[in-house]
């Protein structure tokens, strides 16, 4: 095999391997701004924090762009 095959190869899967973590920002109204109360990346914890808190809650999703070479 060649080098450059396996240079592919190798690309391949450090790019299956790196895909990119989503982030859940958990804020709350208050009169006149969103706070931030939560950052986590973890979905379920950012759920349990909406449930506790309830009134005007929102959960942002944040995923970062792969690079690309």
């Amino acid at each position: 095999m060649r080098f450059s095959a396996l240079r592919r190869i190798h690309q391949q899967g450090c790019a299956i391997q790196m895909q990119p973590a989503t982030t859940y920002i958990v804020s709350v109204f208050e009169k006149p701004h969103w706070r931030t109360v939560l950052v986590t990346k973890d979905k379920a914890k950012a759920e349990a924090m909406v449930e506790e808190i309830g009134g005007k809650v929102r959960i942002e999703e944040i995923t970062p762009k792969p690079k690309r070479r």
